[in-house]
């Protein structure tokens, strides 16, 4: 299992991301000062994003099935957990952006490859 979020599992049976990529965030307002640099305020954290990248080979890696899943979860609007490999939650997580990019098609219209990109916003 490379991760989860809420009961989908990312592995190579569902689907596989070869990257995952986190930023984090931390708020700091600033207050202007005469004669002097402004001075910083810590208010918070700020925004947690993770973006997951990777592609779909059908009958080498993936289905279509499951990229069919994660849009609905992100239909639904739900907020789900994330759960890296080695079992560390990393908090609530909504899908807020879902990018395909069909290669190679066939003639019925099946792509061989999909790459795909998630964006996570963190909720919680």
């Amino acid at each position: 299992m490379l991760a989860s979020l809420g009961l989908f599992v990312f592995e190579l049976p569902s689907l596989a991301f070869d990257e995952l990529q986190r930023r984090r965030d931390w708020r700091h307002e600033e207050a202007k000062r005469v004669g002097a640099r402004s001075a910083l305020q810590f208010t918070g954290p700020g925004e947690d994003t993770i973006s997951l990248t990777g592609m779909l080979v059908p009958g080498l890696t993936g289905t279509f099935a499951s990229l069919d899943t994660l849009v609905e979860m992100a239909d639904a609007g739900e907020n789900h957990s994330f759960v890296d490999g080695n079992g560390a939650v990393w908090g609530e997580f909504a899908i807020v952006a879902l990018d395909l990019r069909r290669k190679h098609i066939m003639d019925d219209g099946v792509p061989r490859l999909t790459d795909f990109a998630i964006d996570l916003k963190r909720a919680r």
